[in-house]
């Protein structure tokens, strides 16, 4: 039972203390003035403020309600590290014990894990939710049992009650981590670059440690290189990248016994190789309709430098002019294809015919140029199957192709074959025309000796064929029409976007490779694309994860040659994706992931939180504490203690309200004492006279 006094004025209270402020005013009037009844006046004024202020005895029947505490415990990954979990199932076993031994108070045990999206520990997240959950007045205190590696401490609630942390891990852990600093998102390729990292130990590290470590460095699928390297140092690794596109660079050390974990022990960098500026030398035979197609393709790319060069005069014109005045500027030809040769990315032949223009030593050196990584296209025309065609010259060692001397000359329409559905430059090209390409009117007739045909003319010749020669590649256009296309002719036909993928191909673009594995992550879905142009489906895709687990997964066909499929990441880290020959490596997230960042205990973090809510912070390995009952606002932690607040929460179960002084009663006083003063000061006025 709780009897309090309230008051329900019956006037609003500005008026009754504007009355109240009067009455005084007058009482002090009548004192300056001595007259004998200023004390009864002021009584009846006192009698009337009574009045109006109603004042009334308020009864409630309450009913104590019970104190919370709550629990809160970390289950994120850095949790599952030595003997963590263990530690925290013995603090909720001290903590539910104590708590049962206090009266009139209950326990909320509250588990939480890692955030989303590898947004890290989210307790101080947890902690806000649990709090919503309860009502504010019956809070006593929060227990929060973690490593200390909380990842939203700006997210602090404003807790009424203490809050304190049982500190789990132990004062001999130590890790070994690995750091990659200032990686590029792209580079130039040729141009080398400085990528920064480190190898930090950090904690008890043992003296078997070591002060160096073997810091293994893999580029894609070729075989990893292994460096010796100082640990705690900044080391600059300078790079050059292999090929254009995405270049996966994968950077780990092996694992030591004793490390907390060694899922921080490894990093991939993807940074994608652009070409500062492409340089094609383009040799055109004689001027032809189909000429300017291949110049205005390439000087309408602002990457492109286009070095460019036609033979005008053929040798049959007679006019007695010397070879060295037939053009205004002596032409390069030796600094061309002797001395800089090696600095083009692509050379064109466009109906190039063998007239002693440039000598055979010049056209070997173009073969050799092949065979160490360069690539040569050849656009033929009626003069490939001539008396001086480049057949005739030492490129016919590298050319797929061997003329017949016959051209055709009847109206076709090029066609895809079965390999050219599958081969990524020539698949999809006819869903860009649905209503069919338009025709060419020739063809020069060739056998092939090698390589794949992507395209075919009429009877079934080959009309496109690619080939792989030692490290380069070359590729034969049998036909000089493609011109017609691009003046849509017909309707056309994807000109542009054929000669650009062939060009992309011959410069060894990942994405137009034959035969490739690749795999695109949106949060935690992979999207794993297999190309083959091979008929038989490839087999399942081996999939090794950062925890060492295996698992096979089918990929089925998504069009031809192409098979794809998505799969969810059970976790955050590198996974190593293998189908054959053919390996890539693949970071969900960060390939260490931020709960994997700091793996040592500490609670420097929540020092400052937990001093200001009066709260302490107890190792566990120290011993758990026992729990007591303290005075809010008073320190909360000592030697081997923890304590809580009791908050004396209730619920009211019956409530009356009875009036004091009735109003009409405190009425007749007050008259009662105005008569009275006006008979003192009458009777005093009459004694006087």
């Amino acid at each position: 039972m709780s009897r309090t006094v309230v008051f329900d004025p019956l006037i609003a209270a500005p008026v009754i203390w504007a009355l109240a402020i009067l009455a005084a005013l007058l009482v002090a009037f009548a004192l300056w003035k001595g007259l004998r009844g200023w004390l009864l006046r002021g009584l009846a004024f006192i009698a009337l403020g009574v009045a109006l202020a109603n004042p009334s005895l308020q009864e409630e029947n309450r009913k104590p309600l019970s104190d919370i505490i709550l629990l809160l415990i970390d289950e994120s990954s850095s949790q599952s590290l030595s003997d963590r979990k263990a530690q925290s199932e013995a603090a909720i076993a001290k903590v539910s014990a104590e708590v049962a031994a206090l009266p009139n108070t209950e326990l909320r045990l509250i588990r939480f894990g890692d955030g989303p999206e590898d947004a890290g520990t989210l307790a101080m997240t947890a902690l806000a939710q649990a709090m919503a959950e309860e009502p504010r007045a019956r809070i006593a205190g929060a227990i929060l049992v973690s490593d200390g590696q909380v990842h939203d401490l700006g997210l602090a609630p404003a807790l009424p009650a203490p809050l304190h942390v049982l500190l789990t891990g132990k004062q001999q852990d130590w890790d070994r981590r690995l750091i990659i600093k200032d990686a590029p998102a792209f580079a130039i390729l040729g141009e080398e670059f400085k990528l920064t990292l480190r190898i930090d130990d950090k904690g008890a590290v043992p003296s078997s440690a070591g002060l160096t470590v073997a810091l293994t460095i893999g580029v894609d699928s070729d075989a990893p290189l292994t460096f010796e390297i100082p640990v705690n140092e900044d080391m600059e690794l300078p790079v050059r990248l292999p090929h254009a596109g995405m270049n996966v660079l994968q950077f780990s050390v092996a694992p030591v016994d004793g490390e907390l974990t060694d899922r921080n022990n490894a990093a991939v960098v993807q940074v994608n190789g652009v070409r500062d500026r492409l340089r094609v030398l383009l040799v055109s035979g004689e001027p032809h309709t189909g000429e300017r197609v291949w110049r205005n393709l390439l000087k309408s790319d602002p990457s492109v430098d286009l070095v460019h060069f036609t033979i005008l005069r053929p040798p049959e014109k007679q006019d007695g002019v010397p070879v060295e005045e037939l053009s205004l500027i002596a032409f390069p030809t030796r600094e061309l294809f002797v001395e800089k040769i090696k600095d083009f990315d692509l050379i064109i032949f466009d109906r190039y015919r063998m007239r002693g223009i440039l000598p055979m030593e010049y056209i070997d050196n173009v073969v050799q140029y092949v065979k160490n990584g360069g690539t040569v296209l050849v656009a033929a025309g009626p003069e490939f199957g001539a008396v001086d065609s480049l057949w005739r010259s030492p490129l016919a060692e590298i050319l797929p192709v061997e003329p017949t001397s016959q051209v055709i000359e009847e109206g076709y329409k090029p066609k895809l074959t079965d390999l050219g559905r599958r081969h990524p430059v020539t698949e999809g090209l006819e869903a860009l025309f649905p209503k069919g390409w338009g025709r060419w009117f020739r063809l020069i007739d060739v056998n092939l000796l090698r390589g794949q045909v992507l395209m075919s003319g009429p009877q079934d010749k080959p009309l496109l064929v690619l080939d792989r020669v030692g490290d380069g590649r070359i590729a034969v256009l049998a036909s000089d029409q493609a011109w017609l296309w691009g003046r849509g002719y017909e309707g056309g036909g994807p000109q542009l976007e054929l000669l650009r993928r062939l060009a992309h191909w011959m410069l060894k673009e990942p994405e137009l490779e034959e035969e490739t594995l690749t795999a695109t992550n949106k949060a935690d879905v992979l999207t794993i694309t297999r190309r083959t142009v091979s008929e038989t489906p490839p087999g399942d895709l081996t999939i090794t994860g950062p925890d060492g687990a295996v698992q096979t997964l089918a990929l089925p066909a998504a069009g031809p040659g192409k098979y794809s499929a998505d799969w969810k990441a059970p976790s955050l880290g590198l996974y190593r994706l293998q189908q054959g020959d053919l390996v890539r490596v693949v970071a969900v997230g960060p390939s260490a992931p931020k709960e994997f960042v700091e793996t040592l205990a500490s609670g420097d973090g929540l020092a400052p939180i937990v001093a200001t809510l009066q709260g302490g912070i107890v190792p566990i390995e120290a011993g758990l504490p026992s729990i007591r009952v303290v005075r809010e606002g008073r320190p909360a932690a000592g030697r081997g203690w923890i304590g809580v607040t009791p908050r004396g929460a209730f619920v009211t179960e019956d409530l009356r309200i009875t009036p004091l002084v009735p109003g009409w009663l405190m009425l007749l006083v007050a008259a009662g004492l105005a008569v009275a003063a006006w008979l003192i000061e009458g009777r005093f006025k009459r004694r006087a006279a």
